[in-house]
Order: structure tokens, then sequence, then C-alpha cells
């Protein structure tokens, strides 16, 4: 069964049930179905076919899932793209993808049109009912994370691997069929997608979604729905409204998207009774892969939880597992991993091997089967629940007149959890770096600060040491 049919089981079973409530709309199953069935037959009419990207372009929005679900019924790929990336960042990833078509909301309209491929309103893109031709086996989405390279790698899950998902967070969650939850999320990320929105309507449940993340209204929708998903400085602006102090109604369970999660905010919210569920995975995983469960949420604070029902977990160094309570590189397998990068069989050869995907993180497993995450290979940063990968940021330092060697590495801070820092040696003016960013990289990325240094730290073979570069910040 493709996972429209998830829809249509809703619809069968529950027709007037709302099924989606966004920004004060409600569609319910049966309506919500018809939207998703004329929308694929708009896809068809306008060419595209099976296997062919349909990029969305826009902040979160009822019409996202509509057409997953409509690329779903006919074999197509969604492409979400990443609202808060450059002009030419963007252009990279549509170059790359090379969509059929774009459907965009009000807001990016022009930016849309500016794309140079056909581009429709969301709502606008409907036609006759499409004729249901795709395969649970088919991807389903293509969705860009920047890599250790530097240069966006396009991950392709297949609709098996959002199966998988989402049993997985029906039981880490305990999600019910009569359950509301909350996502206010950007859907450019497989977390804003796939942690609770499309596990819930798996099971005929009803999706709140927000436009964007505003503290006041996500504190206000709290007490109105069963379970939430957060990031770090999501939940920090949420904690520090006066709402959370109050009645929380019916709320069960917050998960968090993140590895590393201040002690605080397990306290605030676990003094309400409600646990607070660590997730692990990545993109690449869809992505659920380790997590917490709310009966083991208050005592084992601090863990990225046990391995998930449809998936094994290996912790490798250099090509053996290792042993309880040793730290080892996280290896993947199961149906909720990714099939490949998009058209780039290098560095699918090096992620996946023999069915494992390498994740790059470290983390220890204790007695009791809960892992503990350690450290990042990759040494992405973190910030805002935001990936940057600093390979992205020196690739551009490096060009600027005067620069002799670079490496940016992550600062702690008490708001984002972590912030960019580049360390620079050569002849260079802090300023001219920064505005060498402007217009190439997302706000979000550029350095908060500019450490010049004579020489940066190397090992014996040569390679800058990251974790010295760290003691120069």
């Amino acid at each position: 069964m493709t996972i429209d049919g998830w829809i249509a089981d809703g619809a069968a079973r529950h027709p007037d049930k709302p099924a989606l409530i966004f920004e004060g709309d409600t569609l319910n199953y049966s309506d919500f179905l018809d939207e998703i069935t004329t929308c694929a037959g708009g896809l068809v009419e306008r060419g595209v076919d099976r296997g062919d990207r349909v990029a969305w372009y826009g902040l979160n929005h009822s019409e996202v899932f509509i057409l997953l679900f409509a690329c779903a019924r006919i074999g197509a790929i969604l492409t979400p793209l990443n609202w808060r990336l450059s002009k030419g960042e963007i252009a990279e990833v549509v170059a790359s993808c090379a969509p059929k078509l774009t459907v965009h909301d009000a807001h990016y309209a022009s930016a849309a049109a500016s794309l140079g491929i056909p581009n429709y309103l969301a709502g606008a893109l409907r036609g006759k009912n499409a004729e249901a031709n795709g395969a649970e086996t088919d991807p389903i989405l293509l969705v860009y994370t920047s890599g250790s390279t530097g240069r966006p790698k396009g991950v392709v899950l297949t609709q098996t691997a959002l199966i998988a998902n989402a049993q997985m967070s029906v039981e880490a969650h305990g999600l019910k069929s009569d359950d509301k939850v909350l996502n206010v999320l950007p859907l450019f990320h497989v977390g804003g997608l796939n942690i609770l929105p499309t596990p819930t309507f798996s099971i005929g449940g009803t999706v709140v979604l927000h436009e964007r993340f505003v503290p006041e209204h996500m504190a206000a929708e709290l007490p109105k729905v069963a379970h939430a998903i957060t990031v770090p400085t999501v939940l920090q602006a949420v904690l520090k409204s006066g709402i959370w102090a109050g009645d929380i109604g019916a709320l069960r369970t917050l998960s968090i998207g993140s590895t590393d999660v201040p002690l605080e905010l397990f306290q605030a919210v676990h003094e309400r009774g409600i646990p607070l569920l660590q997730i692990y995975g990545a993109t690449e995983t869809c992505p659920l892969a380790i997590y917490q469960i709310a009966k083991n949420a208050f005592d084992s604070v601090g863990s990225i939880g046990r391995a998930g029902s449809r998936c094994q977990i290996r912790l490798m160094q250099e090509g053996v597992e290792v042993g309880t309570g040793d730290p080892g590189e996280i290896w993947i397998n199961g149906e909720n991993t990714l099939r490949e990068y998009w058209r780039d069989p290098d560095e699918s050869a090096k992620a996946i091997q023999n069915g494992w995907f390498r994740t790059g993180d470290v983390a220890t497993c204790d007695e009791d089967g809960f892992y503990w995450f350690t450290d990042r290979i990759k040494h992405v940063i973190i910030s805002g629940g935001e990936n940057i990968y600093p390979a992205e940021i020196e690739r551009i330092l490096r060009q600027v007149p005067g620069v002799v060697e670079v490496s940016v590495v992550g600062r702690a801070d008490p708001k984002w959890g972590e912030v960019p820092v580049a360390v620079v040696s050569g002849s260079v003016d802090k300023g001219k770096l920064l505005e060498s960013l402007e217009g190439r990289l997302a706000r979000f990325k550029h350095p908060k600060d500019v450490v010049i240094v004579d020489a940066l730290p190397r090992n014996a073979m040569g390679k800058i040491v990251a974790e010295e570069v760290r003691k120069l910040i």
C-alpha cells in the first residue's frame, strides 16, 4: 500500500474527522483525500510522471502534505526547498534535482518564479482524479542536507522508509487514533515532516500545523494537543511563556529532536509530569532510529534512548563492533534508511556499507540497551536545531584575499546551543571575511565571531585538529 492509502483509509472509517488543521482551517479526512486525488490529477495533467521531482517552496502549509500524498499516489518525488537558504544555495539544489515544477505559497511567489521552471500557487494545481500507479518501494522524498564536503546532498527516502518511521514514532510516543499532535518545525526537514505528522496520519489522528514557530502561539496550542515536537531553542522559548506555568491540559509527551539538550530543559518539563523524549536520527534515517519512550524518559535523562523497533544499531570502531560501554560510530540498518544520495554513487558508497548507514556520530551503549551520544565525527554544528557544516563556510572564506588557512568550529551558546566561529590565519580583516558570506550562505550559517591566529594546530599528518582549534575560541 502506498502512503496515500493512510488517508483513504481514514476517509473510509471517519470521513468527517479532522485530519489537518492549518492556521485555523480544517481539512477532514474526506476532503483531505479529495484534495490529494485532484492534486495528483493536476500533477499528471502538467506532465509529472513516475520518478519526477516536484518542489515545494514556502513556509509550512497544508499543501505540503497534499503534495506528499499526491506524489505517493502517482510515484513522483517531493522535494521541499529550505527557504532559509540563499538564492545561490537554492539554485544549486534545483540544478541538482531538476524538478518538473514548483509549488509555492504566497510568501515565495517571486522567489519560485525566479527558478525558471513552471510554478504554481498552493491550491491552484488541481485536475481530474489520477490513477493510482505508485508503489510502496518508490522514492517519495528527496531532502537536501549539506555533507562533510560542504556541498548539498540529496537524501532519497522511499515510501517504505516513511512507513517504517511511522511505526516507530507510534511506538515512541504511544500515539492513538484519537490523538491530536502539534508541529511548528519547518517541513523542509524530515523532523518536521516525519517525527509526528506522517505517523499521526498513518493511524487516522489529527495534525495541527503552524506556518512557522511563534512562541506564544505554540504555548497556547499545547494544552489542546497530546503530543508536540520541539528542538532546544523552540522549547526554551515556550518554557519562558506564562502559559507553560498554567494548565497544560491533555498534553502527554514532548519530544525533542536534538542530541545536545540542556539538563534544565528536562527538569522544567519533567517537573510538570510530562516526559521529554529524545529522538536520535538523521535525514538519512527518516529520521527515527534511536529514541526514548514515555515510560523510560524520567529514568534515562541524557540518553538518546534505545534502538528503534524497525531498525538495527551497531557501534563500530575500525570495522569492528565495540563492547558495552565503549564508544563507536553509530551504524544503522533498516527499512527507514535512505536508498541512496541523489545521483552521487561515490557519497552513497561511503555512507552505506552492506546496507548499513554510517552516521558519523559516536555513542556508547550501556547494559540496559540505552545509547548515550558522545561526539560528532563530522564536527557538524547544530545551531537552533539547524545543521551547519564547517566545510561549507570554510570553502568560501578560503577565497578571501589574505587568508592562509581557516577552520570553523562550534562555540557553546546559551540561546542557540552552538554558534559557528571562524579561526583564521593570515593577513585579513574580520569585516571583509564576514562580508564575503553575504548572499552566498544563509544568515544562520554566518560565523558569530572571527579569531585571527598565527597558525592553526595540525597533527603529524598535517591535518587541522578541530579539538585544538576549539581551544583557541
